[in-house]
């Protein structure tokens, strides 16, 4: 069984126990989060695709960690001008293990 979950502007296909890097979310390492905007449900016996969401469908995720990605560096230059400029950026993500989809 799959789910189709959207969160911090993304959409990801999720399956139950799969580990799962989103844009950071407001939890602490060890609680539960509930993903309640669930687009897709798929199975075996078919899928069924909501309007824009399917109700009464949630994912349910175990928070691992808060973490960051690693470095990208970001460089700006102007030829001939002696002009440039070098800047890093770390994004912050929650780690997540996917625990249970629920379909309606």
């Amino acid at each position: 069984m799959f789910a189709v979950i959207r969160t911090g502007g993304k959409q990801y296909r999720v399956t139950q126990d799969m580990i799962l890097k989103v844009e950071k979310l407001e939890a602490e390492a060890g609680s539960v989060f509930t993903f309640t905007d669930v687009l897709a449900v798929g199975s075996d016996a078919g899928m069924t695709l909501g309007t824009p969401n399917v109700a009464g469908a949630s994912v349910t995720a175990t928070v691992i960690a808060q973490d960051r990605l690693e470095k990208i560096i970001i460089f700006k230059k102007r030829r001939r001008q002696n002009s440039r400029r070098k800047n890093g950026h770390r994004q912050c993500v929650t780690v997540l293990r996917v625990s249970d989809i629920i379909a309606a």
